[in-house]
């Protein structure tokens, strides 16, 4: 009995060791990290969860069986040892598969802006492959034939798997050509909009302004005709028409309209003030002339907002100026052909 004092005393401290490492030392470590913004500490962290305690057991269980390696016999404290490899390895593939998805999906979100959950979950799994296939030639298993039985094997998958290929595919061909990325304000020829919020390896997600979610596989958006409203730029042109009264001294009716304009935008989109607005008269209407604003905001959305603040002001403008905005008036003359 009193050869097993040591292994348990050992297996304790490990746990021990494990608890106080992850409650205390680890804890303290992030607090401290974290209120320094060191970039990437989040991902560091959270890849590592969990794993100072499981790492300290693997210790303590790995210096019992050392210390008690008389006791026991050769071929159970071989197995014990694989085990505990494969315990170890397993914990460390998990680590560097969550810190390689959370770095490239960091990198991607902060160079190109685009959906990192395709790319970072490929490389995840890149990951998980090569680990798995380091544990087995650990434990002595041969991965070349595993290697050549997945190559044949995948030719039989990828013909029944051709629709989620073809998705996957298409994905890839989405984020390289960089038509859409995530953010990206789209409309699809089916008159369905809203922003870009994923693009995974079956389907693009995007979230429409009524919060409502569409899901559009991978290949039809691909071949779809869609309008992008942040390529090549996000800011947008917003061109909204106005008819004044043939009354009306343009001149003065110009300097109005780009004075409540330039208001506009320093309200909604003040760094683009440097683009001044202008209007442009283009037709004698009806009952007015009729010209054009353009003014620019940040985003398509912006529009609305813009079109909202704009017409209030520039409405009570001119009735202080006493501009007017004619409405169709049709004069009827009905002439009496009876006889007295």
């Amino acid at each position: 009995m009193m050869q097993w004092i040591a292994p348990i005393a050992l297996i304790l401290a490990g746990l021990l060791a494990g608890i106080i490492g992850e409650k205390l030392i680890f804890k303290k470590l992030k607090i401290l990290v974290t209120n320094r913004r060191i970039p990437g500490s989040e991902i560091i962290f959270h890849s590592l969860h969990r794993m100072t305690f499981i790492w300290f057991m693997i210790a303590g269980f790995s210096g019992a069986i050392f210390y008690s390696s008389t006791n026991i016999d050769p071929d159970i404290k071989i197995i014990l040892r694989k085990i505990i490899v494969i315990v170890f390895l397993c914990s460390v593939t998990l680590v560097l598969a969550k810190l390689t998805s959370g770095f490239v999906n960091l990198f991607l979100q902060r160079t190109e802006r685009v959906s990192a959950s395709l790319i970072s979950n490929l490389a995840k799994t890149g990951v998980f492959i090569l680990g798995t296939l380091i544990i087995l030639q650990t434990v002595g298993i041969q991965v070349t034939p595993i290697v050549t039985t997945l190559g044949v094997g995948g030719i039989a998958v990828g013909l029944a798997l051709q629709d989620t290929l073809a998705n996957l595919f298409a994905g890839f061909y989405l984020i390289i050509s960089k038509q859409v990325r995530t953010g990206d304000y789209v409309k699809l020829d089916g008159g369905h909009e809203g922003y870009v919020t994923d693009i995974n390896w079956r389907n693009t997600t995007i979230k429409e302004i009524s919060n409502n979610v569409i899901i559009v596989p991978n290949s039809k958006l691909a071949s779809a005709i869609f309008t992008n409203y942040h390529l090549p730029a996000k800011e947008i042109t917003l061109t909204i028409n106005v008819g004044v009264s043939y009354d009306s001294d343009l001149e003065q009716v110009e300097r109005v309209t780009v004075e409540i304009a330039k208001e506009v935008m320093l309200e909604i989109a003040p760094e683009l003030i440097k683009s001044e607005p202008y209007i442009r008269f283009h037709t004698f209407g009806e009952s007015s002339i009729d010209f054009t604003l353009y003014m620019r905001v940040n985003e398509y959305f912006d529009q609305r907002i813009g079109k909202h603040i704009f017409i209030k002001k520039l409405h009570k403008c001119y009735q202080q100026e006493k501009i007017q905005i004619p409405f169709p008036i049709r004069n009827v003359y009905v002439q009496d052909n009876m006889k007295n």
